[in-house]
């Protein structure tokens, strides 16, 4: 069943984290719905584990370093600085991610990098209510366009203010944003969203968050206003998944406006709760996945929609857009499958696509991927060849810039609180929270579990001293994969629980109280493009493990705005395998489950796999090499007779997110 509360109420909670100042939780003022979860402050969940370990990388690596890699676009002369530069989209998006991360990490040499694109920002407020450059700038070489105004790069700007304010509670931003939807509302009727470019047209949902949360502050009517004009001037996303056919048609879509975009019908939803926008925003997800969906969570959208062909790309932005679209939709809705959905492309999309020392990433990435070399593929676009090759800039630099935000946001939606007074685990990472509940009661919840790679989760609570019990609900998620969850408390057993349902405990607690979940992973199945399968184990999705020949390539043949050098990997081992027939409930015989001792600080790669399962399998001949890339997989067949037979072999899987060469949509072939 899915599990929705739309009629619960929210509650006011203070915070205090170690850097910036105390901030309320904003009750939401009528007539905007009162979600179930509402958004912890910034600095208020802390990684632990591997999780932490992410953050570290990206710290060290590009996100932390972004101005001294990539001066040409986020140097001093960046529009967003005040400079002659880039003034589109690049630099508010690295600062995206790098805000939430310093505060997140409490690093004041990352708060100290970020301080001066918000002084800047802030100062740049004119007398009309416009923020930011205003200087003719174009976003590509040799197009010229009057598009200093145009409102998509401010939309993503003001995501930045809005985290900003919840970190430290700058008094400045709620005058900024006012005076510039003021602006707004006087200027979108002359120069709607789609006025100089047709991104605002498309993620106007961005837009509209933010102006429900500052109403939800200040309680301005006039926002009210604006936000039902953002609404109509946004694409409809409601009329074309309820009517339309847009998701069955290659091409119809750009993949990111998509995946940022979607969401604007359950944004709105929070103004006029009618249940088509719910009902809008789950059927754009089941045709999605549906027409174009994929193993490792994403969509065929190289850029634009391209079917669900496991060679078909799919681009970095998407992936972290995607998971910031469904961390809104799972507060708004309190729908397990929003989580189950974001879970799946963060432990498998989005890890797979950047490396180690998140100094490189991949543009597009492939389900099924055994090459990455400098060709062209089979894409609907093609930047030099280089789109599925590792470098810092190769393919198309805006993923450079917009890749940072995956990771702090989900850290940031681990926890939410609760309408109820309580608080929420929806998403299960090793961290440690603290918060208010029942009556405004401080408390501490440490998560621990190596979680996707383990079964088991424990919450250990702390409350406040002075207090010596405390009455409040916990929430705690059972995803749909899970047949049977076991809660325990203190040791003693207190429910099982079938999945895909929130579980809410009530009940009076006090300081040492121990919940353990217990999420017991199966081998399961899913079945894709022309009868593939690939093979899952709770929140994992594993892939073929290939051997892997990595070589730095100079660029001696594109403009130096895609870079002085990129990675090629290329197979050492066979990749041409067909998993041989078995039913779902022969599946736990088929495969065995393979773990290591521990998991590593950093998971993510080959060498550190802490999981692999092993399986028989066959060698297809026929399916070869097409274009650098693997061939069109060959049609699952289980009886093909006079066909002579490959003999049988075991073959090694590990988590997709572990690797960078893969098979995760293998065909079938007969025993």
């Amino acid at each position: 069943m899915r599990c929705f509360y739309l009629s619960a109420v929210l509650v006011c909670l203070a915070i205090v984290p170690k850097i910036g100042r105390s901030q309320n939780f904003i009750e939401a003022k009528a007539p905007l719905r009162q979600n179930p979860y509402i958004e912890l402050p910034l600095g208020a969940i802390k990684p632990e584990g591997w999780l932490r370990q992410m953050l570290i990388k990206q710290k060290e690596g590009a996100t932390g370093n972004l101005d001294k890699l990539y001066p040409l676009v986020m140097g001093k002369r960046n529009g967003w600085l005040g400079g002659d530069g880039d003034q589109w989209e690049r630099g508010p998006y690295w600062i995206d991610g790098l805000l939430p991360l310093a505060y997140i990490l409490q690093d004041k040499e990352l708060i100290a990098k970020v301080k001066p694109w918000i002084e800047w920002s802030i100062k740049s407020q004119q007398p009309d209510g416009y923020f930011g450059p205003s200087k003719d700038y174009s976003p590509e070489p040799g197009i010229q366009r009057d598009n200093s105004r145009d409102w998509w790069p401010k939309m993503v700007m003001l995501k930045v203010l809005q985290q900003y304010y919840s970190a430290t509670g700058d008094k400045r931003v709620i005058t900024l944003l006012t005076n510039y939807f003021k602006y707004q509302l006087n200027q979108l009727p002359k120069t709607p969203l789609n006025n100089w470019t047709f991104w605002g047209e498309w993620r106007g949902g961005d837009n509209l968050m933010v102006v429900y949360w500052l109403y939800n502050i200040t309680g301005d009517k006039f926002l009210l206003d604006l936000g039902d004009m953002i609404h109509k001037q946004t694409f409809d996303f409601t009329g074309a998944f309820l009517k339309g056919d847009m998701l069955t048609e290659s091409g119809s879509a750009h993949g990111v406006n998509l995946a940022e975009g979607m969401k604007e019908p359950l944004i709105y939803y929070q103004q006029h709760p009618e249940q088509k926008y719910v009902d809008a925003m789950n059927k754009g997800l089941h045709d999605l996945n549906k027409y174009d969906g994929m193993a490792h969570g994403l969509f065929g959208a190289d850029e634009s929609l391209h079917g669900n062909n496991p060679t078909q790309g799919s681009e970095l932005c998407t992936a972290v857009e995607m998971m910031f679209t469904l961390e809104n939709s799972l507060a708004i809705t309190g729908d397990v499958d929003y989580a189950d959905r974001l879970e799946k492309i963060a432990f498998n999309a989005l890890p797979s696509q950047t490396s180690e020392d998140y100094m490189t990433r991949q543009y597009f990435q492939q389900a099924n991927q055994v090459m990455l070399t400098r060709a062209s593929h089979n894409f609907n676009v093609n930047h030099a060849g280089t789109d599925v090759c590792f470098g810092l800039l190769s393919g198309y630099p805006c993923c450079t810039s917009n890749m940072h935000q995956g990771w702090p946001k989900f850290t940031q939606n681990l926890w939410y609180a609760t309408a109820d007074k309580g608080i929420a685990a929806l998403v299960y990472s090793a961290s440690e929270v603290n918060t208010k509940v029942g009556n405004g009661v401080p408390v501490t919840f440490k998560e621990e579990t190596n979680y996707p790679f383990d079964e088991n989760i424990r919450f250990t609570l702390t409350v406040d001293k002075k207090t010596k019990a405390v009455s409040f609900p916990f929430h705690l998620r059972v995803p749909a994969w899970c047949q049977n969850a076991t809660i325990k408390i203190n040791g003693a057993d207190f429910q099982q629980a079938k999945g895909n349902q929130i579980v809410k405990i009530n009940r009076e607690w006090k300081t040492g109280d121990v919940v353990e979940l217990q999420l017991p992973m199966h081998i399961f199945k899913n079945t894709w493009y022309e009868n593939s399968v690939s093979v899952e184990r709770g929140p994992l999705v594993y892939a073929l493990k290939i051997g892997e020949d990595v070589k730095l390539i100079k660029n001696d043949k594109d403009p130096i705005a895609y870079g002085s050098e990129y990675y090629e990997i290329t197979p050492t081992t066979p990749w041409n395998y067909g998993l041989i027939e078995a039913h779902n409930n022969q599946l736990e015989k088929a495969f065995t489950v393979q773990k290591k001792n521990e998991v590593k600080a950093y998971p993510w790669s080959v060498a550190n796999a802490p999981l692999q399962l092993t399986t028989k399998a066959r060698k297809i001949p026929d399916w070869k090499l097409y274009n650098d890339m693997a061939g069109p997989v060959p049609y699952s067949v289980i009886y093909n007779e006079g066909t002579p037979k490959e003999k049988e072999e075991e073959i090694t899987l590990i988590p997709y997110g572990c690797t960078k060469l893969r098979i995760s949509q293998f065909p079938v072939v007969g025993r």
